[in-house]
C-alpha cells in the first residue's frame, strides 16, 4: 500500500509552502537542500516543517493539497497548530450573498 503525504512548510521569510509527496523524508530534504532551484522554497531557505497528513488515497491527498493552497496564512496557521474552533470559524463564508445573509 502506498501512502501519500500533504505536508507544509515555513519558508525563512514567514510564508507558507504546501506540497504533497509519497515520499516525505526525501521530498523534505530536496526542499533544505535546495535539489531544485526554480522551486518556490529554494531562495527562503532555511525551512521548518509546520504540518504534514498521511493519506492512503492520492486523489484524497491532492484535494486536500489543492485546498490548503488556497486558505489564508492564518488559516493555514489553525491548521498547523490544531486550532480547529478557529479553523471552523475562518472558513465559514461571510460575504452577503451567503445564505445565512439573505432577506427573507
Amino acid at each position: 500500500m502506498y501512502f501519500y503525504y500533504v505536508y507544509i512548510l515555513k519558508c525563512s521569510d514567514g510564508s507558507y509552502y504546501t506540497g504533497i509527496t509519497n515520499n516525505i523524508d526525501k521530498r523534505i530534504n530536496e526542499h533544505k537542500y535546495g535539489k531544485h532551484k526554480d522551486c518556490y522554497t529554494y531562495k527562503r531557505r532555511p525551512l521548518e516543517v509546520k504540518f504534514h497528513e498521511t493519506f492512503n488515497d492520492v486523489l484524497q491527498a491532492i484535494y486536500f493539497e489543492k485546498k490548503i493552497k488556497k486558505w489564508t496564512h492564518v488559516k493555514k496557521e489553525a491548521l498547523i497548530d490544531g486550532n480547529f474552533d478557529t479553523l471552523q470559524i475562518l472558513a465559514e463564508c461571510r460575504n452577503a450573498t451567503h445564505f445565512k445573509y439573505k432577506s427573507k
